[in-house]
């Protein structure tokens, strides 16, 4: 079950998530190992490690109260009778014995009966069957299932832990896992580096020790160690999702799900719902055409029925007068059946879409209709024994923000699906008043969707099970699919999307399953989402590559200590330098930068691409030191410092590179960092464990500092010619696959 406690982190979940990590673990024990050397300068990594922890933490509470304070305004609602008068009470409310109304698009919460009434019920999320279920006096409901259609009221006979689903559901994660480039990406690479940095670092300590004493095989250790640890990508990662969730709950936005503004951000398929999304939701009767005077038979009907829908309380309204005819049975609307019917003493009176009520269709009556909803209506017919008494035209106006928001989405390349339940001609009419103009098709004839989904975007006459199977079908053509809705009619598709996103007026059960809920209905806030989803890819991509330049040469230079070099090349506090300079600051800085570049390309492929030339240029840089140590005189401190400089100009060079394009921020930021480094090599050299050099090492120092430049471009280039071989063998599969190879 769904309620508002499960939509933002715990605190202590917080805590777990920044406090207790493996890395945060390594950390310490590090540490530990420095402080036992006496060289305590050593350990000022840990201030990083702590800082990033600080941050997150402070990130994420400040996220966890705007989330916790839209859930609240978010929260599910539940009609509840006490002392004779219905009453609005939230989940945790509702006790064993209560009364409870329910409504068509409610979710049920509680296990109970039906004492009056009748419903049409989606029990899918607790047995995976789609079709829905009638239910009326004495039917038992279940809890995490949802209203289709229908009134009813239940008594409440188990809440919470002693419900059905609850029992089902406590062992399994409730939600699915949206799925995440970033996420898995990040994931991979914490992975690799805790299988490769415990192994490698013991190795690298006993090689050391025998080789040298506890305190020099510790410090080189450490050293490697902690170069390999990218514990700030996980950092900033959580601080910009945090901050994003954070911006968007400002626009009055609910993210459920934070990885969903990744998705978002890579959507190219936006599936949208005419009613409700589209449009305001709010229709009214502008037009009757009578052919017999029916205005007492629908006021009797509406009566009778105990629709809620926009339709039926937009009839409700306009027909009052009532003939008062004793009502037989009924039988509610819903979104499969799409009519509604009332029988009478006289006989049966159906409601709704004509194509679905006649038994024979007279092509007049179908150009008749057709008339209209070129005309943006939607037209609903009244008929007895297959004859039309009425037609009924209701009209549901754009969202004023309607037409720029599709504009928007056009111009970024992302294709548009509208899919509806109404008649294909009305949603056409009303698209164009959009701007957006496209072939439709009625669905209701078509039984495979695979041969419609690639020739149309705007679907008409779409049953739920369609709208789910649509969505199947774009993603196994592998889109990335965004799908819009507010009904419960669109709740199977919402589920199946990579990224789902309910308004805030739609149906509980609809917002339940939604990773994004706009509370304020406003359409214009999805080019906001769009633009924070770019802005968290493309500033973790560029600085991701920034960490990974340090974590490969650390790897790569602590093998080679270990196969040809005399010792590893710098001590903890200088690669704490490095990495404060040209990693830390620099990376929560771009991090938190607009970015509203379309994302392209795999999200690891990029980040280790662009990390490669950097991390080849140190390790180029470390074996041309030991090199010459072959052939002069190099002591382990001389050796440590030139190494340290060419790291740290390489590293200096690489950020200046992701800052590309330059702007105004990026150039006092690189200029900052590499002011402070010269500044504390000159001036701190004794901090740093920075020595004097000899005049052919300050010669070696600085060609291979002018050498910098060009090995980066060099090695670009021949990362930049792999990945088109291996994206042009990828093409060329694809296409082979796609012939039936």
């Amino acid at each position: 079950m769904h309620n508002s406690n499960n939509l933002s982190k715990s605190y202590k979940e917080i805590i777990k998530q920044h406090v207790f990590t493996l890395f945060n673990g390594i950390n310490v024990v590090l540490a530990i190992f420095v402080f036992f050397t006496g060289s305590y300068r050593n350990m000022l990594f840990m201030i990083t490690v702590i800082l990033n922890m600080v941050i997150g933490l402070f990130q994420e509470i400040r996220s966890k109260h705007m989330l916790d304070k839209l859930s609240l305004l978010n929260q599910t609602k539940i009609h509840v009778i006490r002392n004779n008068t219905e009453l609005e009470l939230s989940v945790e409310e509702v006790k064993v014995n209560d009364i409870l109304v329910l409504y068509a698009g409610d979710e049920i919460s509680f296990d109970g009966h039906i004492i009056s009434g009748n419903i049409e019920c989606d029990e899918s999320m607790l047995t995976g069957e789609s079709d829905a279920v009638y239910k009326q006096e004495n039917s038992s409901l279940l809890s995490g299932s949802f209203v289709i259609s229908g009134k009813c009221w239940m008594h409440v006979d188990k809440v919470g832990q002693d419900t059905y689903a609850y029992s089902i559901l406590k062992h399994a994660k409730r939600f699915k896992r949206y799925p995440s480039q970033l996420r898995d990406s990040i994931d991979w690479i914490i992975k690799w580096c805790t299988y490769i940095l415990i192994p490698l670092g013991c190795v690298l300590f006993i090689k050391q020790l025998i080789k040298t004493n506890y305190t020099t095989a510790t410090l080189n250790t450490v050293a490697a160690v902690v170069g390999m640890i990218p514990e700030g990508l996980v950092f900033l990662t959580s601080v910009a999702l945090a901050i994003s969730a954070y911006k968007l709950g400002k626009q009055k936005v609910l993210v459920q799900e934070l990885y969903c503004i990744e998705t978002l951000a890579r959507t190219d398929t936006l599936c949208l719902d005419k009613t409700g999304t589209l449009t305001q939701g709010k229709l009214s009767v502008c037009h009757v055409e009578e052919i017999e005077n029916v205005d007492g038979i629908l006021g009797d009907m509406m009566q009778a029925l105990p629709d809620d829908n926009a339709t039926a309380i937009a009839i409700r309204n306009y027909f009052k007068a009532r003939n008062y005819k004793k009502v037989v049975s009924y039988l509610p609307f819903s979104s499969q059946r799409k009519y509604s019917s009332v029988t009478f003493e006289d006989g049966e009176y159906k409601l709704g879409a004509y194509s679905y009520i006649a038994k024979e269709i007279d092509l007049d009556v179908e150009k008749h209709i057709e008339d209209y909803t070129s005309q943006a209506m939607r037209v609903v017919v009244l008929m007895k024994d297959n004859a039309v008494l009425a037609y009924i035209c209701l009209r549901d106006e754009l969202r004023p923000d309607a037409k720029d928001t599709l504009n928007f989405f056009k111009k970024q390349g992302v294709d548009i699906k509208i899919i509806s339940g109404d008649d294909p001609r009305t949603v056409e009419a009303l698209a164009k008043k959009a701007g957006f103009t496209s072939k439709s098709i009625d669905m209701s004839t078509i039984k495979d969707v695979e041969m419609v989904v690639d020739s149309y975007s705007i679907f008409g006459r779409v049953t739920p099970e369609q709208k789910k199977e649509l969505v199947l079908a774009l993603k196994r053509r592998n889109k990335t699919v965004t799908m819009t809705g507010d009904g419960v009619n669109d709740v199977m598709a919402l589920k199946e999307a990579d990224c789902s996103i309910a308004m805030g007026s739609g149906s509980q059960a609809c917002k339940s399953v939604a990773s994004l809920v706009l509370l304020e209905n406003q359409m214009n806030t999805l080019p906001v989402i769009l633009y924070q989803g770019r802005c968290v890819i493309n500033n973790i991509q560029r600085t991701a590559s920034l960490f990974l330049v340090k974590t490969i040469f650390s790897i790569a230079l602590s093998l080679l200590t270990l196969v040809c070099l005399k010792n590893y090349p710098f001590k903890p506090i200088q690669l704490t330098l490095i990495s404060a300079l040209a990693t830390g600051i620099p990376s929560f800085i771009l991090t938190l930068e607009p970015n509203g570049n379309i994302v392209k390309g795999n999200f690891l492929r990029n980040v280790i691409s662009k990390a490669l030339p950097g991390a080849i240029c140190v390790i180029c840089s470390v074996i041309g030191v030991s090199i010459l140590g072959h052939f002069v005189y190099i002591s382990p401190n001389e050796y440590s410092t030139m190494c340290t400089i060419l790291a740290g100009v390489n590293a200096l060079m690489v950020l200046t590179r992701v800052c590309v394009p330059m702007t105004m921020l990026r150039k006092i930021l690189v200029t900052i960092m590499s002011v402070i480094f010269a500044v504390s090599i000159i001036l701190c050299k004794n901090f740093f464990y920075i020595v004097h050099l000899q005049w052919y090492e300050i010669i070696y120092v600085i060609l291979n500092v002018c050498l910098i430049p060009f090995i980066l471009t060099l090695v670009s280039n021949w990362v930049k010619i792999i990945l088109k071989k291996i994206n042009h063998k990828k093409k060329k599969l694809g296409n082979q696959n796609h012939l039936g190879f």
